[in-house]
């Protein structure tokens, strides 16, 4: 891991490199993160060299480094079990395809609170090859630790999971999960979309074996690229589906178009899963926005957003308002829902949320409905005045509804 120190970056200075936040209320970080300027300036630049036909690819090739290292330091691991990926499909198949299947094993998931990007690599897997893919129901809105423990059997590959659900956005408990799955040898699999770069992450303490990430929501970056965390001493246990260049050990002076023997060598840990040329633009918006993550510090991250939510959640409940888990607690995140869990992506069944999400809309007020359910998603950029904000708005509509 790197060791280099920079210099830490203090909270009230970060509404200044993320100029939207002051501009409107922004509370979809669990859609897109805001873009700081420092990324923005760092993308122009690389689109001049790119039209100016100055682009230096040995610089680029460094700026991955970097990058690579930048994200092992944010969730504490070695730069070696980190791999570039397109985003967290990607990084979900990639750890699909390497397992080597049999006919009767099976994985264990909670379907219900799952993005479905999470959900077809592994009902794939189960017409491709033979697996059983077992459903745990949720409960009440939270990934049941408890059921999942039970279902897993000796023949169980694999767990998988979100770190925080996409909707209600309530956290899971990983840890108590991922001692059983150690005991018993099974891969852990966490998809941390909604976490990294919001919630503090130390995959060590989470337990996980791999973790799939993209850059857009909580690492304030681009769409496009990703990282897959991969555990060395599983990672060197698999053979990708796909392999590259780059996920071949030629050693560190051979040029990326070297062709080795017919030998191959893999890469160590996860680099193996590395395949072609890198999104270099998002590349060079990652170095600049993990940059900003890292001198902050995911801990104080963490506390700023989960003081916000529990503001949110307070006052929310002092509305009348349905939040979804009721008053804060182990499962707030930085995600707060309004509503019942239903059916609905951007529009809700339900005409109260639906008029409600519009008077915040008009009102400049940016969220999102997943679920059926209105969702506001806090990062460091936020303030308490966004918090009032929403408070005052909703008990301005709360007032005139029949």
């Amino acid at each position: 891991m790197n060791d280099l120190i920079e210099p830490e970056l203090a909270v009230p200075d970060v509404r200044d490199i993320f100029p939207a936040s002051r501009e409107h209320t922004y509370l979809s970080t669990c859609t897109r993160g805001l873009l700081p300027v420092p990324a923005r300036e760092a993308l122009i630049a690389h689109l001049t060299e790119l039209e100016t036909g100055t682009t230096d690819k040995a610089a680029l090739f460094e700026k991955v480094e970097t990058v690579r290292e930048a994200f092992a330091r944010l969730i504490r691991c070695h730069r070696d079990e980190v791999a570039f990926t397109k985003n967290v499909s990607e990084g979900l198949n990639i750890i699909a395809t390497a397992i080597e299947w049999q006919a009767g094993d099976n994985i264990v998931v909670c379907l219900d609170m799952e993005h479905p990007n999470n959900v077809y690599p592994w009902l794939n897997l189960r017409d491709r090859a033979g697996i059983s893919v077992r459903a745990v129901p949720p409960r009440n809105g939270h990934v049941d630790a408890d059921r999942i423990i039970a279902e897993i059997d000796e023949r169980t590959r694999l767990v998988t999971l979100p770190t925080v659900s996409f909707s209600p956005g309530f956290r899971t408990d990983v840890a108590a999960i991922s001692r059983v799955c150690r005991e018993r040898g099974v891969f852990l699999l966490a998809d941390a979309v909604q976490s990294v770069g919001v919630l503090d992450t130390d995959v060590e303490d989470l337990g996980v074996d791999g973790l799939v990430v993209s850059t857009q929501k909580g690492l304030c970056g681009l769409y496009g690229m990703g990282f897959l965390y991969c555990r060395r001493d599983w990672a060197e246990r698999f053979t990708p589906a796909y392999l590259a260049r780059f996920g071949v050990d030629l050693g560190e002076d051979a040029h990326e178009a070297s062709l080795g023997s017919d030998e191959i060598s893999l890469m160590p840990g996860a680099r193996r899963f590395d395949l072609g040329n890198y999104n270099y633009p998002g590349v060079v918006v990652a170095e600049q926005s993990l940059s900003i993550l890292n001198r902050i510090g995911t801990r104080t991250i963490e506390a700023h957003v989960t003081d916000l939510s529990i503001c949110l959640i307070d006052g929310l409940l002092d509305l009348g308002l349905t939040v979804a888990g009721g008053a804060p607690g182990r499962h707030t995140s930085s995600i707060v829902c309004i509503g019942e869990l239903g059916r609905g992506h951007d529009t809700s069944d339900d005409p109260g949320i639906a008029s409600l999400s519009s008077h915040l809309t008009k009102a400049d007020v940016v969220h999102s409905i997943r679920r059926g359910m209105i969702r506001f998603a806090f990062h460091i950029y936020n303030s308490k005045n966004d918090v009032d904000r929403v408070l005052n708005l909703s008990r301005d509509w709360y007032r005139v509804q029949p």
